[in-house]
């Protein structure tokens, strides 16, 4: 299956009309046909019924040009960003991230490193699950994630970036929101968010405030869904500081516990290369001067 039988099975599938197909693909009817029938005996199946009055997607049809357009975009971007790449970059690197704000540092990181290397591009990944199978797999360069989750995975070099305590999150106009430091008994007969994979030291603290029996909880199944509900005014929660985006639409306040996130960034023992070992510097110095950055 060529490209060309993509781009003339999704127009056709858009005009249901082999001649007007056919013109908008500028090339003759005979020539349009006969690529269709090409695509179809490939693939196994009819993808149009014929009639006097045109074509109709059958409902194997349907189904797979959908697919089509989607692995077409796919394709598109594909070649975008390779001709991009090629026009001015020698090199990338990679690095996955759950979430945005998780390396907050990350874009003055990008700027300051393209400044040494210009040629050389760095790719951000979001991925708030399967991170490190993603790694594993060799399919990025870098990986952000906690320490414990290092442990046990073979052939990674292993680079210490920042210690996250935990913090509340709030309403801005929440009474909590108005203190330096919250402790267990401030969150007692408030709701708590718990759940959506809170990584094993948070969800230490949430069962010791659950076991309190002084707080309600509900389960909520992600960051994003309980940030939501935090601002419907259905509860607090509390949250790794890596995740704070700093935009100022809720309160963060440090929770008073003993527990703190490890943040690590991984890469391939293997990989050697000189602009790898500089961007992690560049990296690992902005989180050493931000002394002061809550975290």
């Amino acid at each position: 299956m060529t490209t060309k039988q993509i781009d003339y099975c999704i127009e056709l599938a858009h005009t249901l009309n082999f001649s007007r197909a056919a013109e908008n693909m500028f090339v003759s009817q005979p020539t349009f046909s006969y690529q269709i029938k090409l695509l179809e005996d490939e693939i196994g199946f009819a993808v149009f019924e014929r009639s006097g009055k045109g074509a109709a997607l059958t409902p194997a049809g349907a189904q797979f040009v959908a697919a089509l357009a989607n692995l077409r975009e796919d394709l598109k971007r594909a070649i975008e960003q390779g001709q991009n790449f090629s026009a001015k970059y020698t090199d990338s690197i990679s690095i996955s991230l759950m979430v945005f704000q998780a390396v907050y540092f990350l874009p003055e990181a990008m700027r300051l490193f393209g400044e040494i290397h210009p040629d050389v591009q760095i790719t951000p990944i979001f991925q708030y699950e399967n991170g490190v199978e993603t790694f594993l797999r060799n399919e990025v360069d870098i990986l952000f994630a906690l320490k414990e989750q290092t442990k046990h995975i073979p052939g990674i070099a292993v680079h210490d970036l920042f210690e996250s305590r935990i913090y509340l999150i709030t309403d801005k106009n929440d009474p909590l929101a108005a203190k330096n430091l919250i402790n267990e008994e401030d969150l007692y007969g408030h709701t708590l968010m718990v759940g959506g994979g809170s990584p094993p030291a948070l969800r230490t603290v949430q069962h010791r405030l659950i076991a309190s029996g002084k707080i309600q909880y509900f389960n909520s199944p992600d960051h994003d869904t309980t940030r939501i509900n935090v601002a419907a005014g259905k509860g607090i929660c509390l949250a790794p500081g890596f995740l704070n985006d700093h935009s100022g639409q809720f309160a963060w306040i440090p929770f008073d516990c003993k527990e703190t996130f490890s943040c690590v960034l991984c890469t391939h023992r293997t990989d050697n290369r000189p602009s790898v070992a500089a961007f992690l510097s560049i990296l690992k110095k902005l989180y050493r001067d931000a002394v002061a950055f809550p975290l």
